[in-house]
């Protein structure tokens, strides 16, 4: 199977959770996956239709950011 160019929405939806994926995961597990979907993004080509990176988008996109205790006790 050849691979196939991302199209522009792939890309931003890729873009999106790159820097959704800081928020959700603060530290070096957020960092890790904000670098690994921006490569991917920077690539442009779909490997492999739905596997885990876009798996992996769909998680970070879909996941509520959990809220700071100080936000919580405030509301």
């Amino acid at each position: 199977m050849d691979p196939a160019p991302m199209d522009h929405h792939e890309k931003m939806r890729l873009r999106a959770a790159a820097f959704r994926a800081t928020r959700l995961y603060p530290g070096p597990v957020g960092e890790l996956v904000s670098r690994e979907l921006l490569t991917w993004e920077e690539f442009g080509y779909r490997l492999g239709g739905e596997q885990l990176v876009m798996r992996l988008v769909d998680h970070v996109l879909k996941t509520p950011i959990p809220q700071p205790a100080a936000e919580v006790d405030a509301a």
